[in-house]
């Protein structure tokens, strides 16, 4: 399958595609400051973010004007650091104000932002902070109760990282308090006049953003504003949204959804951002009442709780026009259940690091939709199905590749591995396998690297994941094959919701009543206490593989 978003674009050169993409406005010569500073000037006071802090019982506001000027501030911050253009600044951060400023503020001075999770723990901060060479790292004094800032600190040493930076709390010694340095010294006076000052161009190196490393290391994803402008522009206008927006994101602002289909989409329309600090996915519904936001981001778990959540303490959502959600496939309980309680429509996205959002359920199409699709490709994008082993010949089931304007730069240092996934007319290997789903879209049935096959079919194993995942004895669940071989045994690993384990017989019925295929049941089950995961919570399904080889 193709869909057909680059009309004459078959077999064009990569300067013929950069022009169609800014004749199509999908990259452009203005960037994200440029947004900004826009926004500041026709509603300087209209809310542009508001960071609720749970455990301070606290939301930070800031309007456009006041966010364009701590852009300035935080910008000459930086440059009191020694940061210039082409310089990687990493950003340590949960869901807090902070982050939204520099952002902009690495884009003013010619930064590259790593945004980085405060879930990382040594191994991998050591990893990612040598890469990208970053000369300064803003973090956290701890989170969880792992000590961030120290551990940053410590790592000082061995790295060419120059400068930690604390917000909130005291840090290490010989580390800097954000307010201090930050926020209270007026350093857009000596900003406006520092003439080594080169902002980011549209199309200069804007962010790196990891993979969750599930075979080995992450990789850094190199983007720049226009990569990231083409899928944010494709997401916007798939919603007919503009600056009536107000978004409330529960992702994180160090990820792609948070960071680009969150804080720049809302910033390029003109738009409210909101978002809360720690995960509590019950009181989420407060900053729809209180903002009265009208769009809704967040994985199907997180949803989940949220339906939970009004149906025990109701709030007034009837602002909520879109309930957007991916990462994890869609159920039909699920939509049924967030029609009932937020009278919303649910829409499926799957998209990936590498492009942002790739897909989106249409909005003509039916409110069940998104329960049997992940969607379209947006318009700055094209899909195809290829056969598994055979790339040249297009399959209703086999392997996913994508390309289009939102195509990542590469992988930062790594640029022949990224070279590597793309097809000589440039499509990418996605590594997911697809199904058609009968009306230009597709249907994620799972990594092409975990795939099972049962009589030549591939089992939509994310599907039954999640089936067997709504089980009340269960929260969680992965399906693998042991030996990795063709018709291998499936084995259903599941995460019990509490002291009674999860028989197979329970599994199997939990299918039987969602009408799975008999032949897609697993043979065995086995019980663990969690389920291996990555840094961005995917599952270490080669690490399930070899644990239950041999059992």
């Amino acid at each position: 399958m193709t869909t057909a978003t680059h009309t004459g674009l078959a077999g064009a050169s990569a300067d013929d595609r950069a022009a169609e993409y800014r004749r199509r406005g999908w990259w452009r010569d203005e960037t994200f400051l440029d947004d900004l500073r826009r926004q500041a000037r026709e509603r300087p006071h209209k809310l542009a973010i508001a960071g609720r802090r749970l455990r301070e019982a606290r939301t930070d506001t800031l309007g456009y004007a006041d966010l364009a000027r701590l852009t300035e501030r935080f910008a000459g911050a930086l440059r009191e650091l020694g940061v210039g253009h082409g310089d990687f600044v990493a950003v340590q951060l949960p869901n807090r104000w902070e982050m939204v400023p520099l952002m902009f503020a690495c884009i003013r001075v010619g930064a590259v932002i790593c945004p980085i999770a405060p879930d990382c723990r040594e191994d991998e901060l050591r990893h990612r902070l040598a890469l990208t060479e970053a000369r300064v790292c803003v973090t956290v004094p701890e989170w969880d109760g792992y000590p961030l800032a120290g551990t940053v600190a410590a790592l000082r040493s061995e790295l060419p990282l120059e400068h930690v930076v604390v917000v909130d709390g005291h840090g290490p010694e010989g580390t800097l308090g954000f307010h201090d340095h930050f926020v209270a010294q007026p350093w857009e006076e000596r900003l406006a006049d520092d003439p080594e000052v080169r902002e980011l161009g549209a199309d200069d190196p804007f962010v790196v953003l990891f993979t969750s490393g599930t075979t080995g290391e992450s990789k850094g994803v190199l983007h720049s504003q226009n990569t990231v402008h083409s899928a944010v522009r494709g997401y916007v206008d798939h919603f007919l949204l503009d600056d009536g927006l107000v978004a409330a994101v529960t992702t994180p602002l160090v990820h792609y959804s948070g960071f680009a289909q969150g804080v720049l989409a809302g910033v390029m329309l003109g738009g409210t951002v909101a978002f809360q600090d720690v995960k509590d996915n019950a009181t989420l519904l407060d900053l729809v009442e209180r903002y009265g936001a009208n769009l809704l981001y967040g994985p199907p778990p997180t949803l989940t709780d949220v339906a939970a959540s009004q149906r025990a303490v109701p709030r007034d959502v009837t602002t909520l026009r879109h309930v957007v959600t991916g990462s994890a496939p869609v159920l039909q309980p699920l939509v049924d259940e967030l029609r009932e309680t937020l009278g919303a429509r649910t829409y499926s996205v799957w998209g990936m690091s590498e492009y942002g959002p790739v897909t989106i359920t249409r909005l003509d199409y039916n409110q069940d939709w998104a329960a049997h699709s992940n969607g379209q490709a947006i318009d700055s994008m094209e899909i195809r199905i290829d056969a598994c082993h055979d790339p040249g010949r297009r399959a209703a089931v086999g392997r996913l590749r994508v390309r289009g304007a939102s195509q990542a730069l590469g992988y930062y240092k790594r640029e022949d591995v990224f070279a590597a996934e793309l097809t000589a007319d440039g499509w990418f290997d996605t590594g997911d396998v697809a199904r058609e789903d009968g009306r230009g879209g597709i249907r994620i049935l799972g990594r092409a690297k975990d795939a099972i096959m049962r009589d030549g079919i591939v089992v939509p194993m994310t599907e039954l994941e999640a089936i067997i995942a709504s089980h009340p004895l269960v929260t969680e669940a992965a399906l693998i094959g042991p030996s990795g071989q063709v018709d291998d045994v499936i084995v259903a690993v599941v995460v019990p919701s509490g002291d009674v384990r999860p028989t197979l017989e329970d599994v199997r019925a939990q299918l039987r009543a969602a009408d799975q295929d008999p032949r897609f049941w697993p043979e065995r089950v086995e019980v663990i206490e969690a389920l291996p995961k990555t840094l961005t919570g995917k599952v270490r399904k080669a690490e399930l593989r070899r644990r239950y080889a041999e059992a």
